[in-house]
């Protein structure tokens, strides 16, 4: 069972560095981090699985054009738990906890308090109900792994009963940062008998993030039916660099993944020191492009408050 590292000198051990090699900075939103990705790293303190979760002095400058809603979360909700923001979808924040903390994480400032209680799960299915021309849920967060296995899987035969609903999409960085922790029991057996078609988007930003663990989960998820998809952030000094993204596809297919999204940034505050623009974006999809077979290459998309669809980011 992963540990879980709260304090920098508990990650200073874990990746083998000196002590004081890493800065200490105290930041609204605390280090987390599971003891078997920290053991991934081994590049140093420039590391680019470190600098996803390590807080930095740069998150506590405000940013202009960054807010603490970057994508329009708040006018999208509809439940306590659920926001409505596109046709024949919708997202249930199904846990308010995540395994780890990422540095980047555009819900790090949500009013999760919310959503917590039955009457607000109660309140999201009735929505559901409500509203059939939603054919998707997709379970998100927080991470919805962080539920136990038998919370989750009766959150899931509820979600089942709703005769419209068709496809299950299940957003979770867990099998990539703690896959010991990822469901695999009977959640997966759930899913493997379910009529609902039960899509895996896992998160995954660099390739070094990928081991021999990761792969024996995806082979028990493919085994069981599920589709396994993956979206990436473009991050400054972890994946913003052709040859990362390239070895982070061939990773992905050879365990199973298909890549599907490569988001900008959303602007919230305290990330301002990751954004890569959309220039520099282009050129790395371009790259890829001459380098892969077409099912190998991400779609590079942003999110943006109010629009109808993620908004792919194309050649001016």
């Amino acid at each position: 069972m992963s540990a879980i590292l709260r304090r920098v000198e508990q990650l200073e051990r874990c990746c083998g560095l000196q002590a004081g090699a890493l800065p200490r900075v105290e930041t609204a939103f605390p280090l987390k981090v599971p003891a078997r990705f920290a053991r991934r790293m081994g590049g140093g303190a420039d590391d680019p699985l470190l600098r996803q979760v390590l807080p930095v002095e740069a998150e506590n400058r405000p940013a202009p054009g960054f807010s603490e809603d970057a994508v329009g979360d708040g006018a999208a909700r509809r439940t306590p738990m659920l926001l409505h923001k596109y046709h024949g979808r919708a997202l249930v924040m199904l846990s308010p906890r995540c395994h780890i903390h990422c540095r980047f994480c555009f819900r790090r400032h949500y009013p999760y308090e919310e959503t917590l209680g039955e009457d607000a799960w109660q309140a999201t299915l009735d929505y559901l109900r409500r509203h059939e021309e939603i054919h998707e849920v997709i379970l998100s967060g927080g991470d919805p792994f962080t539920l136990s296995e038998p919370q989750l899987t009766a959150r899931c035969r509820d979600l089942e009963q709703i005769e419209h609903l068709r496809t299950l999409r299940v957003h979770s960085r867990t099998p990539v940062v703690a896959p010991d922790l990822a469901p695999s029991g009977n959640w997966l057996e759930w899913a493997a008998t379910s009529r609902l078609q039960v899509v895996v988007m896992i998160h995954c930003n660099h390739p070094d993030e990928l081991a021999e663990d990761t792969a024996d989960l995806f082979t028990r998820y493919r085994q069981a039916g599920l589709t396994l998809l993956n979206q990436s952030v473009l991050l400054r000094g972890v994946n913003d660099d052709e040859a990362v993204l390239e070895r982070l596809s061939h990773t992905l297919w050879q365990q199973g993944v298909l890549p599907c999204y490569l988001h900008l940034l959303d602007r919230v505050q305290g990330t301002a020191h990751f954004e890569v623009d959309a220039a520099r974006g282009r050129q790395l999809i371009e790259y890829l492009r001459r380098r892969l077979p077409g099912y190998l290459v991400p779609r590079l998309v942003r999110e943006e408050p109010g629009a109808p669809s993620k908004t792919p980011v194309e050649a001016p």
